[in-house]
């Protein structure tokens, strides 16, 4: 039930067309090998093709060293997947962060993702030293500079202007004003973290309503299947994920080898929920080296191949 988003029509991509149109969009996610392989990538993008409109490169993620964001995002699109390039501002200053940007231009990436990133210490690489040259909104203004007005943060021109669809991710929880800031930065989808309380989640988005900013901005709820009660552990210590006490009692209620099927079902029900949720634009599928699952819970959700381009 997503509202049409406000987007310049010269925006390119699957994924901007969906949010422009009100057709309810699906993204996922696609983790980069730690080595020099590009199958990896290629084998998760033909799962994904012509099932989601757009997938998640991510930027090293959990400060883990992979292939890069920018080569993973341009391996997906030749495999004919439709990449969503993650940039953080964890290891590059504002130099090669602009060139990051000036490239996914060159490239024809067509959805940029920007965010923080997780601090070094939590990654493999725990004694490097953080950049954070800038933040996630300081990002953002400089990739809207670059596209809309051709210039970079030093004041030179630029041309021609690389085009993309900015997005960022929230919480989906507690007050929608930091959303706000968000979309006033110049963000034009967010994905939130996982959704499992939907009843708390359609509070959030009452809220984002009333505010507007469900037609200035696609919201892509994020989902994903809980696989084992490790992973629930896990998911339930996430800052700003809720895992209401009945999903907890079906998951811990069923045997041990029956988890990952139960939390399958649980997530395609979420998928089917949100799709009925007045202002959500589409889901956000998070299954990072599952990718093989995405398809089974969009098929268990009544949600069909995308349109052909």
């Amino acid at each position: 039930m997503s509202s049409p988003v406000n987007l310049p029509v010269e925006i390119p991509g699957r994924l901007a067309g969906a949010l422009r149109s009100g057709r309810f969009a699906v993204t996922a996610e696609i983790g980069p090998p730690r080595g020099a392989d590009p199958g990896a990538v290629r084998a998760a993008a033909a799962v994904l093709r012509g099932r989601v409109d757009a997938a998640n490169v991510t930027d090293n993620q959990g400060a883990q060293v992979r292939v890069g964001s920018l080569a993973g995002s341009a391996l997906a699109q030749a495999a004919g997947l439709e990449p969503i390039m993650q940039m953080t501002c964890r290891d590059r200053n504002r130099i090669a962060l602009q060139s990051d940007l000036l490239s996914a231009g060159a490239l024809g990436v067509p959805n940029l993702l920007l965010m923080t990133g997780d601090r070094p210490e939590r990654g493999d690489h725990p004694d490097a030293t953080a950049v954070f040259d800038l933040t996630s909104g300081s990002l953002m203004a400089a990739a809207r500079a670059l596209r809309d007005d051709g210039v970079l943060l030093s004041g030179r021109a630029v041309e021609p202007r690389p085009r993309f669809l900015l997005g960022a991710v929230d919480a989906g929880a507690g007050t929608p004003e930091r959303l706000a800031q968000k979309v006033a930065d110049g963000a034009e989808f967010v994905q939130t973290q996982f959704v499992f309380d939907v009843g708390a989640f359609a509070a959030w988005m009452r809220r984002v309503r009333d505010l507007g900013l469900d037609t200035r901005c696609g919201i892509l709820a994020g989902v994903g299947p809980v696989r084992s009660l490790r992973a629930l552990d896990f998911m339930a210590g996430i800052p700003g994920v809720v895992v209401p006490p009945e999903l907890e009692r079906r998951l811990r209620g069923v045997a041990a080898e029956r988890v990952a099927e139960e939390g399958m079902a649980a997530c395609a029900e979420t998928v089917a929920a949100l799709r009925e949720m007045p202002g959500v634009a589409g889901v956000h599928v998070m299954a990072v080296g599952f990718e093989r699952g995405v398809p089974a819970i969009l098929d268990a959700a009544g949600i069909g191949p995308v349109p052909v381009a």
